[in-house]
């Protein structure tokens, strides 16, 4: 009796031994991608979505220009959703060349 609760304690112990170490190796590269993404921000590589607050690439091929300003989107519904928003303010954007 004695030997199988040893044997279950020493489980439990090894299992959260290894359980704690594999949520500290998820928190590391959570913080590391995120510092990876802010690094990439002030590089000007990647930047937010108007729309959704995603990130994504500086040079993305989904885009509306306003003037001097140029909107970079993650997809196509987001930027639907963006121009949809626009002209119920009464704003419209000029038309694409």
């Amino acid at each position: 009796m004695w030997k199988w609760l040893m044997l279950v304690m020493a489980i439990y112990l090894l299992y959260r031994l290894f359980a704690s170490d594999l949520l500290k190796k998820k928190k590391n590269s959570q913080e590391e991608s995120a510092a990876g993404i802010n690094r990439k921000v002030a590089a000007g590589e990647m930047v937010k979505d108007p729309e959704c607050g995603s990130y994504i690439a500086a040079d993305a091929d989904i885009a509306v220009r306003d003037g001097e300003k140029t909107y970079r989107f993650c997809s196509y519904e987001c930027r639907d959703k963006f121009l949809q928003h626009l002209e119920e303010g009464g704003r419209e954007l000029p038309p694409r060349d």
